[in-house]
């Protein structure tokens, strides 16, 4: 697969999650009430769409079409959307903007922009139970978002996340707060697509190890980006970890044992897909991208 070939499939998954999405609103979040204006607002205001894509690739990987894992994408992309507007709250990171706007707390309020988040993570659920797959798959599929998101998975993280803003975290400690507040959800994306698929257990084991891994290169290049990016660049603060005096992977190595550390990563997600050939190109050049983003 070439870089142009790769760059079209990204955006042709990509738009496919954001077409159904903007269905799928105007099934589950009416304009007639506000917190599903806020809740639009967010979930429609731009973004990588990096777990979807990961949702439906993992789908075409396991020998299905993408279009068969396009609710359950929809659905993390509910459930990430919700966490990102709880992030900004001034309770927890106190952002003012996302993806170049003001954050939803900033343009609708704090209550209002509270309602929204649970109304994004109750119709991402709402999603899944319309699904017409097995029932057998909605119910794994409501389980692995459930998990993903919950107090074993983000949550938690979320948890540890402001836990290391009044103390320092050794390697160990970031590291358990990054597979959970970011690996989670990235993990239950390719698990989502296996589901829907019907993947058997070698893939499915295969992409858990490769998700865990992209998920830390992310938080990663998270960290570097907080530190090297504009505001403008990042469409978020820049500094904010700073300024918040978290330890992350840069206060703990510096830019350049950053870097290092993310290439360490990566190779270890791509490792993780030897022997499935060609037909696992996009995805590695999926992590190659995640590697390189600027923003």
């Amino acid at each position: 697969m070439t870089q142009q070939e790769y760059a079209e499939k990204t955006l042709a998954l990509a738009q496919k999650t954001e077409q159904r999405l903007a269905a799928l609103c105007d099934l589950y979040l009416p304009q007639n009430a506000r917190i599903g204006q806020a809740a639009r607002y967010s979930l429609l205001g731009g973004g990588k769409r990096v777990r979807a894509v990961l949702t439906l690739a993992a789908c075409e990987l396991a020998g299905a079409p993408a279009e068969q894992a396009l609710e359950y994408a929809c659905a993390l992309e509910m459930l990430h959307c919700y966490s990102l507007i709880h992030d900004d709250l001034p309770c927890m990171d106190d952002d003012d903007f996302r993806r170049g706007r003001p954050s939803c707390h900033k343009q609708y309020g704090e209550a209002t922009a509270l309602l929204a988040a649970d109304a994004l993570v109750t119709a991402a659920f709402e999603v899944i139970a319309h699904t017409s797959l097995p029932a057998q798959s909605c119910v794994q599929a409501a389980a692995v978002l459930a998990k993903a998101g919950g107090a074993r998975g983000m949550l938690y993280g979320q948890e540890l996340d402001k836990r290391y803003e009044t103390q320092p975290a050794t390697e160990a400690q970031l590291c358990e707060l990054h597979a959970h507040k970011t690996g989670a959800l990235i993990v239950a994306a390719v698990e989502l697509g296996c589901l829907a698929a019907g993947a058997g257990e070698t893939l499915r084991t295969a992409l858990t190890r490769y998700a865990a891994e992209l998920g830390l290169v992310f938080q990663i290049v998270d960290d570097i980006l907080d530190v090297t990016a504009t505001t403008a660049e990042l469409g978020k603060p820049a500094g904010s970890d700073a300024s918040m005096d978290k330890t992350t992977f840069v206060t703990l190595y510096g830019l350049d044992g950053a870097r290092a550390l993310s290439i360490r990563h990566n190779q270890a997600a791509l490792d993780a897909l030897h022997g499935f050939g060609e037909e696992a190109a996009f995805l590695r050049l999926l992590a190659d991208d995640l590697l390189q983003r600027k923003k």
